[in-house]
C-alpha cells in the first residue's frame, strides 16, 4: 500500500470534494447515499499514516504503508484534517513517549467475533504484552480457536490505537504483524515491552 501522496491521493481529493460540494458535509453522505469517508495521512516514525474516519468524526482505520490488508484511499473519500485533530495530537504525544493511553472514539466493523477479540485487545495494558492464548481466554473462546483469534487480530483495521502489536507467541516470538515485523518490535521498543515483560493475561 502506499499513502505516501501522489496521484491516488490527489485523485481521491479532487473526488470526494466533488462529493461534499453536492452533498453537503452536514448530510455526512455522497451523492450515491454512502456514508462519506473523511481521511488525512499523517507522518510518524514508524511511516506515513493513513486514518478513515465517519461523519460522526469516530476514527475507522490506521493503515501504514505495505500492511497486509491495509486501506488505499478510495474514490469519493474526503480528505479533511479536522476530524483527525485531535488522533494527530495523541499519536505525536504516543510516538513522544508522551501518551500510554489513546481517549478516542474508534468504531470498526467487523463480525461479532472479530469485534469480541478487538475489544479484547484494548484491556491490554501499554508497557506489556499477551499472547494470542490468552485472548482467546478473556473472551471465553476455546484453544481451538487460537487461530482464529490470530486471523481476527491480523485484520484489525486500527494498528496502534487498537494495540495488536501487544500480541506475541506463546514462547515470547514475535510472530505476525500486519504492519510488519520491523514495527511492531519498533512499537514495543517505544513502550519499553518485550517478550521478557511483563505479561497479562
Amino acid at each position: 500500500m502506499n499513502t505516501t501522496g501522489t496521484g491516488t491521493e490527489a485523485a481521491a481529493t479532487d473526488t470526494a470534494t466533488t462529493g461534499d460540494v453536492t452533498s453537503g458535509t452536514t448530510t455526512g453522505r455522497t451523492t450515491s447515499g454512502e456514508a462519506l469517508t473523511y481521511w488525512t495521512g499523517t507522518d510518524s516514525p514508524v511511516g506515513r499514516l493513513l486514518l478513515t474516519a465517519d461523519p460522526d468524526g469516530a476514527i475507522t482505520s490506521l493503515s501504514v504503508p505495505g500492511q497486509k490488508g491495509g486501506r488505499d484511499v478510495g474514490d469519493g473519500w474526503l480528505r479533511d484534517t479536522g476530524p483527525f485533530r485531535e488522533a494527530e495530537a495523541q499519536l505525536a504525544a504516543y510516538f513522544a513517549g508522551e501518551l500510554t493511553e489513546f481517549r478516542l472514539p474508534l468504531r470498526a466493523r467487523g463480525t461479532a467475533f472479530r469485534e469480541r477479540v478487538w475489544e479484547a485487545l484494548d484491556a491490554v495494558p501499554y508497557g506489556s504484552t499477551t499472547t494470542y492464548g490468552a485472548i482467546a481466554a478473556r473472551i471465553g473462546a476455546s484453544r481451538a480457536a487460537v487461530r482464529a483469534v490470530g486471523g481476527a487480530i491480523g485484520a484489525n483495521p486500527l494498528l496502534i490505537l487498537r494495540p495488536c502489536h501487544r500480541v506475541i507467541g506463546a514462547d515470547g516470538s514475535m510472530t505476525g504483524y500486519a504492519g510488519g515485523l520491523e514495527r511492531k518490535t519498533r512499537l514495543l521498543a517505544l513502550e519499553g515491552a518485550g517478550p521478557d515483560g511483563p505479561r497479562v493475561g
